[in-house]
């Protein structure tokens, strides 16, 4: 099916400076902290997932908090998002206005069908050079040398930035100084406030009148901070009984005998540049604007993470006279504190020029989504949904540690053993348990994949039964494209009426489904933006198994899905391990799901020939090669609006192996 791009609209780039412009004047903020109370050590949080060889032990510090004193589990990890609009493009040419979310962070690995949330590490980095209006598609076009005529898929290895859109390095402090002076090799300062050093910071002295050996400026390594003078004192100083927070020493090795400067008008000390929060609002607006996509930006993250999630809101640029909150609801999601919910009746609601960073301590493995709870009937339909998953602790066991035994840890099971009261399951008290230790103990341990990687599961099952090999999180949707165009042209929208006529695997539809890499629509700003950036091929390797992370987000329609030939087995609902109380698995084998709106299922396709037992089976139900088919047996979901096929269908495809990672950038070999 060819792809067709519509073209700029003069009046509509002219919105798009006006709003710009007035977003400039608005406040943009982003978090991402290296070391909170919950994960202290930023050497253990900031680049890696430590193992998980037992639960955290907690104790109450002197401020009353719970705090970790050993065996400290999970990271920090950070994602920002923008909301505002964009364009999707359909199977059969037809572009559709969305209000939407973009990436304002993890551009490179969104554009490969990666989860956008990192690492500190890696979202509080700058761009080393300049972002430009559509990226990374305009870069990888530029990279591809082949404007206007880009191909489809576009390249995606001239772009590799992943860290916040914006993000820019911030003075934290400038305090004047009332005295500085030197000692043997030690300066003693004193300051007119406290400056918010501590011991090993770095701190910049100016304005005392040139560098050693005549003088004091430079950047220093602070040795001693907050300081107290001792009580005989120190030659050659005078103390002025500033209080313990305003003073600080450093050493000056190559020089000596410094006069003593007192009440300078000039004379500062600050610390150097920091990444607090502070950021450039013309790159959020170059980057963020008409750059919504469907899906929205991909989050993944692990139990015992804490997740720092920024939502800046762009402004909706194809309607500026809409004054759109928006806000993120993680659904289904437990969280401890409703102003993170994303309910405004109970939450906060961020407005046009303005962020907010919602804050989550991961809780229960499983397949959740995420979308925005402003009227969300109409912000649903009009595309602002997106996929949520949280990894199971039981994929950072060590190789060869049994499953059981890590089960029993993390459910306070093990005699002698400390207990996380956050992460224990005991049935007998709470129904709701979601790791409940398996009734056989099978003596699994963990092992490696079909692909070689260390085996990854998609719960804490104790027993392997939700080992897999590639993963391909689906979102099934609905478009009502008439909806779309009256909220496009100021017309009043009829809910009532609302009906859907393209329906979408991951926003695309048949045979778009199949289309690897992202796809390029040219907007109303005349510049390129990723659309629709996840295919929904699925390919499993020979003797393997996929694990589906499927979730339903449409509002008016059911959807049903089918598989052909290779087994579906529903290992999960709702972010829930089918396992009883009891520990029985009720795990089951089915050729066809159902889900309404707002439900998710974890289904496995099974192509590992298990069943391969009964007289006349082929050596390999599956081998290398075959083409099978996941789709909608619904015939009317089959379609591209007038077009007579299209809709929830797409390929699945057995691989000799599969090379790139459990990602949607996978290639079949």
């Amino acid at each position: 099916m060819s792809r067709r791009y519509a073209g700029a609209v003069l009046s509509l780039a002219v919105f798009t400076l006006v709003s710009a412009g007035k977003a400039r004047s608005q406040s943009f903020r982003v978090q991402c902290p290296t070391s909170t109370i919950t994960h202290p050590s930023m050497l253990n949080n900031n680049s890696a997932e430590p193992a998980y060889s037992g639960p955290t032990s907690l104790a109450i510090n002197s401020s009353g908090f719970m705090v970790p004193t050993a065996n400290v589990n999970g990271a920090i990890k950070c994602q920002q998002v923008s909301g505002g609009d964009g364009y999707s493009t359909m199977a059969n040419g037809v572009q559709t206005f969305m209000f939407s979310f973009g990436p304002l962070s993890g551009l490179a690995d969104i554009a490969k069908g990666l989860p956008g949330t990192e690492f500190p590490s890696v979202f509080n980095t700058t761009y080393p050079g300049n972002l430009l209006p559509g990226d990374p598609a305009s870069t990888e076009g530029i990279v591809a040398n082949t404007w206007p005529a880009w191909p489809t898929p576009l390249p995606t290895s001239g772009f590799t930035y992943n860290g916040a859109v914006g993000l820019a390095p911030d003075i934290a402090n400038l305090v004047s100084i009332y005295d500085i002076a030197e000692s043997g090799n030690t300066v003693y300062v004193q300051t007119n406030s406290p400056l918010g050093l501590n011991t090993g910071n770095s701190v910049t002295i100016a304005g005392t009148g040139g560098a050693p050996p005549v003088g004091y400026d430079g950047t220093w390594t602070v040795i001693a901070s907050p300081y107290t003078f001792p009580a005989g004192g120190v030659a050659g100083v005078t103390n002025y009984g500033f209080p313990a927070p305003f003073n600080f020493t450093f050493t000056i090795s190559t020089a000596t005998g410094l006069p003593d400067l007192n009440e300078s008008q000039t004379a500062a000390a600050s610390t150097g540049p920091v990444f607090d929060g502070h950021v450039d609002p013309r790159q959020i607006m170059d980057i963020g604007v008409m750059n919504g996509n469907i899906p929205a930006p991909l989050v993944a993250f692990d139990e015992d993470d804490e997740m720092f999630l920024t939502l800046t809101n762009v402004g909706m640029i194809m309607r500026p006279d809409l004054f759109e909150q928006h806000t993120i609801h993680f659904h289904g999601y437990p969280n401890a504190s409703s102003v993170y919910d994303g309910v405004p009746d109970a939450s906060v609601a961020i407005n046009i020029g303005g962020s907010f960073t919602y804050y989550y301590l991961a809780p229960d493995a499983g397949t959740y989504f995420w979308h925005c709870h402003i009227t969300p009937p109409e912000h649903l339909q009009m595309g602002m949904v997106g996929q949520l998953y949280v990894r199971p602790r039981q994929n950072r066991l060590a190789t060869g540690a049994s499953l059981y035994t890590g089960l029993q840890y993390q459910n306070g099971q093990v005699p002698g053993q400390v207990v996380d009261l956050r992460t224990a399951c005991n049935p007998a008290a709470d129904i709701l348990c979601s790791a409940v230790t398996p009734a056989i103990n099978t003596g699994a341990v963990r092992g490696t994949d079909k692909l070689g990687n260390p085996q990854k599961y998609v719960y804490n099952d104790g027993d392997g039964s939700t080992a897999y090999d590639v993963e391909y999180p689906l979102q099934i949707h609905g478009f009502d494209p008439n909806f779309h165009f009256v909220g496009m042209t100021f017309n009043p929208e009829a809910f009532a009426d609302m009906k859907s006529k393209f329906f979408l695997l991951n926003g695309r539809s048949y045979p778009d489904t199949v289309t690897p890499g992202p796809m390029a629509t040219q907007s109303s700003d005349g510049r390129m933006h990723y659309s629709q950036p996840l295919p929904s091929i699925i390919n499993i390797p020979v003797g393997g198994k996929a694990l589906l992370r499927i979730a339903d987000l449409a509002v008016d329609e059911y959807a049903t899905l089918a598989s052909l030939g290779i087994p579906m087995k529903e290992i999960g609902f709702n972010a829930k391990l089918l396992r009883d109380q009891a520990g029985n698995n009720m795990e089951f084998y089915t050729n066809s799901i159902t889900l309404g709106g707002g439900e998710s299922l974890d289904v496995m396709l099974d192509a590992s020939d298990a069943g391969c037992g009964f007289a006349g089976c082929a050596a390999q139900l599956y081998p290398a090669g075959s083409t099978f088919y996941l789709y909608t047996p619904n015939l009317d979901h089959l379609s591209n609006d007038q077009e007579n096929f299209g809709g929830l269908m797409t390929e699945v495809h057995i691989c000799n192996t599969v090379t790139g990672g459990n990602t949607y950038g996978n290639t079949c070999n």
